[in-house]
This record gives C-alpha cells, structure tokens and sequence, in this order.
C-alpha cells in the first residue's frame, strides 16, 4: 500500500501553521506515516491491526472529535494524541526496537511517543476518553 499522498496532505495542511501546539501538530503526518507502515508486518496480530487501521482512519475522519475543518490545524492533536496512543500499545507488546524498524522521523521514537501522549492528554483533558470512545477504541 502507498499512503504517500495522503502523508503529502498532511504535511502540506499543517506546514504553514505557527502556534502554540506547533510542535505536537508537526508529528501529525510521521505517526501516519509509521502507522501505515507498521501494517506490513507480519508480526501483528488482528486486534492490533484494527487498533491501527482505527487510528489511521480517525486522522481522515471530516468531523471526528476536533475536526480540523473548523479548528485548522489545530484539530490534529485528537489525531496525534489517538496515533501516539495506539503506538504506545504496540511499543509496550513489541518494543521500541520494533517500530523503530518503520520510523522515518528524526527524533527518538519513544520520546516523540511519550510527549505527545503528555502533552495532547495535557491539552485535550477529558476528551481523551471521548476520543477514544469515537474511534472505537474503548
């Protein structure tokens, strides 16, 4: 599968954005890109396909929790805080090494996991649960 186009959205959605959750929003397309990847392999088992498979189409979801149609660029960090989640459960039954394997980004993996877990809890507060909720994953 090529999910290069929709990685080239993203990234051109939120390249221009400057604000204060700059920094999260910028992993927006990586964790994409990582998700889609860590689907070619043959060690996942089909719950954690479909905890993926729900990421990955939470982050194309129009109107999901905080749909970036009205909030810009902003609504992404539903969208990273779902797919640093997801991948945190793949670190914790597979290792960091695991999904290092399929990491194209610049930073340590399990930092950029665990800010972005820290800081889209700390911005989303009780939404998380709905957020969850949403995408089928609680």
């Amino acid at each position: 599968m090529d999910f290069t186009h929709f990685y080239d959205v993203l990234r051109e959605n939120i390249n221009s954005y400057r604000g204060e959750y700059e920094r999260i929003v910028d992993y927006a397309p990586d964790l994409f890109r990582l998700l889609a990847d860590v689907l070619r392999s043959d060690e996942l088992g089909s719950g954690e396909r479909l905890r993926i498979s729900a990421a990955m189409g939470y982050l194309v979801a129009p109107y999901d929790v905080i749909p970036e149609e009205i909030y810009g660029p902003h609504g992404y960090i539903d969208d990273v805080y779902l797919c640093a989640v997801v991948l945190d459960e793949l670190a914790s039954r597979h290792g960091y090494g695991f999904l290092e394997e399929y990491w194209s980004g610049d930073e340590d993996l399990e930092y950029v996991i665990e800010e972005c877990i820290e800081r889209t809890s700390e911005i989303l507060g009780e939404k998380t649960e709905e957020i969850l909720s949403y995408a089928g994953l609680r």
